[in-house]
């Protein structure tokens, strides 16, 4: 390796020489991540307090709130309080963009926050999710950087295409979502009309102690979940209304039109993960629903507009580790991770009581030995401790509780064990042929042709050719053809001489 070509090893912030920048460290390539993964919370913590008070990512939104209802007998799934027939409960919504700050416009392209908070008997259930099914990475590691990438450059603060098609190049695994973001769900219409995903894999157990897996999805009553904006219609909206998204729920809700979402599960026997032909619990893909097809759950209905932003949406906090009994995580490594993350950084940007802020907090019971520090209003009292013996409350051990299941092996700093077909192209390719369109198709090269074109360097721009033909040849050609034509087809355009020995 030329000198020019080395660079420095990446330490943490006490200068110690870091193993890796892409793997967390996990009991074998597919057990839990641990711990003492010291650098892992290193990163997550310190990312968490890199900007207050406004969100991280996901910044801008808004949100109401509403009602849910279990309308299906699924308790052979769960034993989840929530999710047997006729069970309800009020909830909060939250939807946002991941990129933009505060004060960003709506219509920007990107993927949108689907977040959900129940408020049921057995305490807070909290479904954090996107408009997509998938997302661009499965390793917490990369998380930080992939969100630094799609945000602002440390000397002109400005937000840079080069810098996002560097990152996601350089990272197959964000093809899938890439080919979302770039295509027609990149832009919703509006926030009513656009269906929400866990994205991740949960973990379901009965009154039996059996076990499931679980990926959660909330279809829009509002259409078919497909209504979007075209490039050009969400630029020109950018500049009418910033705030359209937002304007658009609260006038509709305001006016009696309360929009609603039919929640529908995939469901996987607890033993078939261990054989199936995809990595269950990568977020980069989906389970295909000839294998694992939908079935109806229930309904949520949005009813309720905030009166006080502030106190009701903007310190709104969800969080994946408020699991209810009968629900919990899954060996999905982002998703471990996000259990951390979210609650950390809702002590960074609201205080360590934030649960104590009415929106945040259950409408069941709560017996805790929290005390103290910044922002506590509610009394305690004596004993703060455990165990004791004056009377103070004592854990209930559940023999049937979710989010367990066996795992063995070395810590390593491996990638998941792949799979029959596990790759990063299959189903990003699968999106574009056999669910877009021929118009469909046509606005994705056009929106990654304009994005392309948009100050990206030679180097990460002959990446991005074959990125996207790795996805789907043509797509690729014609993406390739686009930037040639739209950059004049000069050879000293940037990416054009090099271009050339890809097929150009």
């Amino acid at each position: 390796m030329s000198d020019e070509n080395k660079t420095p090893p990446t330490t943490t912030d006490a200068g110690i020489r870091v193993q890796s920048d892409e793997h967390s460290l996990t009991v074998s390539p597919d057990g839990p991540i641990v711990l003492n993964d010291h650098y892992l919370l290193e990163q997550m913590a310190n990312f968490n307090r890199e900007r207050i008070p406004e969100r991280q990512p996901h910044a801008k939104g808004s949100g109401a709130f509403g009602t849910f209802e279990t309308t299906a007998d699924v308790s052979k799934y769960t034993k989840a309080k929530i999710f047997q027939q006729g069970a309800k409960c009020d909830v909060v919504m939250r939807f946002s963009t991941v990129a933009g700050e505060r004060g960003s416009p709506d219509t920007w392209r990107d993927p949108r926050g689907f977040s959900v908070k129940m408020y049921t008997e057995d305490g807070n259930f909290d479904m954090v999710g996107n408009n997509t099914p998938v997302f661009f990475i499965r390793d917490p590691m990369k998380f930080q950087h992939f969100i630094r990438s799609q945000k602002r450059r440390a000397d002109n603060n400005m937000r840079d295409h080069d810098m996002q098609w560097d990152f996601w190049t350089l990272s197959p695994e964000s093809a899938h979502q890439v080919t979302y973001l770039m295509g027609d769900r990149g832009i919703p219409k509006t926030w009513r009309e656009m269906n929400g995903y866990s994205s991740h894999t949960y973990s379901l157990i009965n009154d039996a102690g059996e076990k499931f897996w679980v990926k959660f999805h909330f279809h829009t009553d509002q259409g078919d979940g497909n209504a979007h904006f075209t490039q050009e219609e969400a630029d020109k909206m950018a500049g009418q209304d910033g705030d359209y998204h937002r304007r658009d729920l609260f006038n509709a809700i305001a006016d009696g039109n309360f929009p609603s979402w039919t929640l529908k599960w995939q469901v996987m026997p607890f033993e078939d993960a261990k054989t199936y032909r995809i990595n269950p619990f990568d977020l980069t893909k989906v389970w295909p629903h000839e294998d694992y097809p939908l079935m109806e759950v229930g309904k949520l209905t949005l009813n309720e507009n905030p009166t006080d932003f502030h106190t009701q949406i903007e310190q709104a906090a969800f969080e994946p580790n408020n699991m209810v009994p009968g629900i919990g995580l899954s060996p999905d490594k982002m998703l471990l991770a996000r259990g951390f993350a979210y609650a950390d950084a809702h002590r960074a940007r609201l205080g360590v009581n934030y649960k104590e802020i009415p929106v945040n907090s259950p409408q069941s019971d709560v017996h805790s030995y929290s005390k103290d520090g910044a922002g506590r209003t509610k009394k305690i009292a004596d004993p703060v401790y455990a165990p004791n013996s004056y009377g103070g409350p004592s854990a209930q051990p559940d023999p049937h509780e979710a989010g367990l299941w066996y795992a063995e092996g070395d810590m390593v700093r491996e990638a998941y064990t792949l799979r029959e077909d596990d790759d990063d192209w299959t189903q990003a390719g699968i999106l574009v042929r056999d669910v877009m369109d021929d118009a469909g198709r046509e606005r994705l090269v056009g929106n990654v042709v304009g994005h392309l074109c948009d100050g990206v360097s030679e180097k990460v721009l002959v990446r991005a050719f074959d990125y996207w033909r790795n996805i789907d040849a043509d797509i690729g050609q014609k993406i390739e053809d686009g930037v040639r034509e739209k950059l004049g087809g000069a050879s000293d355009a940037p990416g054009m001489a090099s271009a050339k020995s890809i097929g150009g």
